[in-house]
């Protein structure tokens, strides 16, 4: 299906502030995450009830480097995704049009992508993704291009946003796993330590470490004293407590540390992290002689079907988007402030993580039930 513009130009706002819609472009960008379906479902379906054309751009801006990396989405393309993980698009976290690894050196398409934003007749674009996505978002909005973003990320730390979809759904599959691994570690004794994701961020580690059950917590928040963890679990067993649930964020750290890196950044690429919980559990075994065992859920974090209240969340931010592009609204990222859904600027959010607050009511309330952060 032929993907060109047919009438004219880029169309300007219109004088009463409303944004002419007749095609929309919709990509997703960054790691995957559980939901990723179900806003480009509701993109698609609000666009068709306003009468706009939707073109799903394939591999997040990698589609506007290569046009035909992009096709028309319609109602009967999305119908069934809601419940699906993934992206029907496809997505990446290595495609920087303004900085594009090609070999050793690095190469500026963002003029390329504005072009072919022209040559498929878009009116204006739905970019969904986390942090990197959103911050090349709002370079291409400072050269004109009419666009909104949708948070996403399941290490829920985009500033400005309540929840990101995909997080529920991370932190329930945790949650689970650490049902399970409390029945084995009960069973043998043993110190089980689980590693989650969450880059500079605790907030997997810290929900689902409460959720289920876990007796400590590490977190890049809190660094850690790893003696006082095993006093933690020495004092536990001296109260009749045989085993031990040890949750660690795979970003945390040790007091005066630094984070556990699995391979260092380069050329376009961030730091990898990973191998925390490794370390960790050997730690513990050496301070307190006990059985101790490491599990890394890594991107099964990732996967599966989002839950409800994902879903959900998807949905409003989808429609919101779409609904804000029709009113005019460009540069900003829509953003869930309980119990309304709403914006805020782009220039906002972009270069900044929200943390975990280390005295925040979570926190606290971790700390009144015996969970310990490895502080004290």
């Amino acid at each position: 299906m032929r993907l060109t513009r047919q009438h004219g130009s880029h169309p300007a706002l219109e004088r009463t502030g409303m944004l002419k819609v007749g095609r929309l472009g919709v990509l997703t960008g960054g790691g995957d995450a559980p939901g990723l379906n179900a806003v480009i479902r509701a993109v698609v379906k609000a666009s068709h009830n306003h009468g706009i054309e939707c073109v799903g751009i394939e591999d997040s801006f990698d589609g506007l480097i290569d046009p035909s990396r992009s096709r028309i989405v319609t109602p009967k393309d999305v119908t069934g995704i809601l419940r699906l993980g993934g992206t029907i698009l496809g997505t990446t976290n290595r495609g920087n049009p303004f900085c594009y690894p090609i070999g050793d050196n690095a190469v500026d398409f963002s003029s390329r992508c504005i072009e072919t934003f022209h040559t498929l007749g878009l009116d204006a674009m739905v970019v969904i993704g986390g942090d990197g996505t959103l911050g090349i978002a709002h370079e291409f909005s400072k050269r004109g291009v009419p666009l909104i973003g949708v948070p996403k990320t399941i290490d829920n730390d985009i500033v400005g946003t309540s929840n990101c979809f995909g997080f529920d759904t991370a932190v329930a599959f945790a949650t689970d796993a650490l049902d399970r691994l409390h029945v084995t570690a009960e069973a043998h004794h043993r110190v089980m330590v689980v590693e989650v994701m969450g880059r500079y961020a605790g907030w997997i580690a810290l929900y689902a470490g409460v959720a289920g059950g876990a007796d400590v917590i590490l977190m890049p928040e809190i660094p850690y004293d790893i003696e006082k963890v095993g006093d933690r679990i020495r004092a536990r067993e001296e109260r009749g407590a045989r085993f031990s649930l040890v949750v660690v964020a795979e970003g945390a750290k040790p007091k005066g540390g630094r984070a556990t890196v699995q391979e260092e950044a380069r050329g376009g690429h961030l730091e990898r992290l990973g191998g925390v919980g490794q370390v960790v559990a050997s730690q513990i075994a050496t301070l307190t002689g006990k059985e101790t065992r490491s599990v890394v859920l890594g991107h099964l974090q990732r996967g599966g079907a989002p839950t409800s209240y994902d879903r959900m969340l998807a949905t409003r931010l989808g429609a919101m988007a779409v609904e804000l592009l029709l009113a005019g609204e460009t540069g900003k990222m829509v953003a869930f402030h309980p119990p309304d859904v709403g914006t805020v600027p782009l220039a906002d959010v972009v270069g900044r993580t929200k943390l975990v607050p280390p005295d925040g009511d979570v926190v606290r309330t971790a700390r009144a039930v015996g969970i310990g952060f490895g502080d004290e």
